[in-house]
């Protein structure tokens, strides 16, 4: 029988990587919303002061 690890990671709310991760959702249906079959790849980078957007659609 195969064994299996399973890990997971928790943010508390405001933490950087839950912005991020809205940004990326939003991006991410406004594309859809103009074409339902594009491809979307959507980095969001969050540090102080600045937040960068970078991908591929």
């Amino acid at each position: 029988m195969a064994k299996h690890l399973f890990t997971s990671e928790s943010v508390s709310e405001g933490h950087p990587d839950k912005i991020a991760d809205q940004i990326s959702d939003a991006v991410l249906d406004a594309i859809l919303e103009q074409d339902p079959k594009a491809r979307v790849a959507c980095e969001t980078y969050v540090k102080t002061g600045m937040v960068m957007v970078g991908g591929e659609v």
